[in-house]
């Protein structure tokens, strides 16, 4: 299945759908299979859903199967396209236009084009900078595709997975074996695993208020800071466990320091982990 066209019913509507079009232009096409128009746009439409690679999303509706939808969108014909982003409708037509004026359609609802030079990974995270996640891995699952054996894709993707709090499909990504990027693979392991953790901060943050002295309830706070990526709330939360008492529980402030710097291992948290290194190191001497 192509990440960037596929069917949806009433049941996938919001996640495939409207969860998605917070950040990618989304094109819901009602059709049916007695319809001789629709099978001139659809192919055309995932001929270009294909081309455009993540610029917009396809969303193919059978009309006839899922009619509570239809009516919902005012579907008086098919076949009729419908472009949902940032929850509204922004764009619509109906029946069969000709590959010109539907390249013209699409060109004024998709993202812009990125640099022509840049890769599939430098593409996916600018988007991804942009706060446009979902464009991000669709572009990274059709590079994919395209390399199966580069690992580095596979591994942005889980990282933008585990961002995204979809980490069953990050775990999935995160088994295979990575020869050539173990190290980061391991990282990444290492961050879902803190991410699993409850991501509930404010009745922690209250537990400890009440009693500063609370050293389990302080890594519990530290992981579920991990939990929503807020790596030096959770290095700073560790990192007092030490200073208050270096033997509570056999020195668990200090090995969750040392998870949190394999989780944070590489470039991107480099200084983060250098200076909370030197901060574990001062505490213990």
């Amino acid at each position: 299945m192509s990440p960037f066209a596929f069917d949806i019913s009433l049941e996938e509507f919001e996640a495939k759908v409207l969860l998605p079009a917070e950040t990618v232009p989304v094109l819901v096409d009602f059709w049916a299979p007695w319809c001789e128009p629709c099978k001139v746009l659809k192919p055309l439409l995932e001929k270009l859903a294909e081309e455009y690679a993540g610029r917009f999303l396809l969303a193919k509706v059978n009309a006839d199967e899922n009619q509570e939808l239809a009516q919902h969108f005012g579907v008086r014909s098919i076949p009729s396209v419908k472009v949902l982003f940032q929850g509204q409708l922004v764009d619509e037509f109906n029946g069969a236009l000709p590959e010109n004026q539907l390249r013209a359609f699409i060109d004024r609802v998709a993202l812009p084009a990125g640099p022509a030079t840049a890769s599939p990974r430098e593409q996916a995270a600018a988007l991804a900078a942009e706060g446009q996640p979902e464009a991000a891995l669709a572009i990274l699952a059709e590079a994919s595709r395209q390399a199966p054996n580069d690992e580095a894709i596979r591994l942005d993707a889980a990282e933008l997975l585990i961002g995204l709090g979809r980490n069953d499909e990050a775990q999935q990504l995160l088994a295979a074996e990575y020869a050539q990027e173990s190290a980061r693979a391991a990282a990444l392991r290492a961050r879902l695993a803190l991410a699993a953790g409850s991501a509930d901060t404010a009745p922690l943050e209250a537990k400890l208020a009440a009693n500063p002295d609370d050293h389990a309830t302080r890594l519990e706070l530290a992981r579920a800071y991990a939990a929503q990526n807020r790596f030096r709330e959770a290095l700073e939360a560790a990192l007092e466990v030490v200073r208050r008492d270096r033997f509570f529980d056999e020195g668990a402030g200090r090995k969750a320091l040392l998870q949190l710097f394999e989780a944070l291992a590489g470039e991107q948290y480099d200084d983060l982990v250098r200076e909370y290194r030197r901060k574990l190191s001062a505490a213990l001497n």
